[in-house]
């Protein structure tokens, strides 16, 4: 199916009664053949899922206008930067699975839909790490966690 190819808690607008996803362009980097493919839906949950982990992340780097983090608390604030993310993306993974569960267009739970989703989450922070490097160098340090997140430290 086509996907969103580009999807992340920067492309949901919330307006007090509704959400609304915008931007359908994909991801800016990639060639225009590549964002018209077909793809899996989880290509735009492991999106959404690697946006949670900037989220909560993102304000440890420092390079968000306004955080600053003191190196006595980075310990802390990491375990609960963590949990954050972790609570968020099984929250929005559970009600995804749950909202397309009468149709075919994943694999059910228990069969490869873990692995799957595993191989769409290295595929994107690997192009977050590419990204990064070119646009934000100092940002590199969130997709390389992510990475090491997915391939268990």
């Amino acid at each position: 199916m086509r996907v969103h190819g580009d999807y992340h808690l920067g492309q949901v607008l919330y307006t007090g009664r509704d959400f609304y996803v915008v931007d359908f362009e994909g991801e800016p980097a990639r060639s225009r053949s590549d964002r018209e493919r077909l793809r899996s839906p989880l290509a735009d949950i492991a999106g959404m899922l690697r946006s949670f982990h900037y989220a909560a992340f993102g304000a440890l780097t420092g390079e968000l206008s306004g955080s600053t983090v003191r190196e006595t608390d980075r310990a802390v604030l990491t375990r609960w930067a963590s949990f954050h993310e972790r609570w968020a993306s099984a929250t929005f993974l559970a009600a995804y699975l749950a909202g397309i569960a009468t149709t075919e267009l994943l694999p059910p739970p228990g069969t490869e839909l873990d692995l799957e989703l595993e191989v769409h989450l290295l595929e994107k922070a690997l192009y977050e790490v590419g990204y990064e490097l070119d646009a934000r160098p100092r940002w590199v340090e969130l997709p390389l966690r992510g990475l090491l997140d997915v391939l268990g430290d």
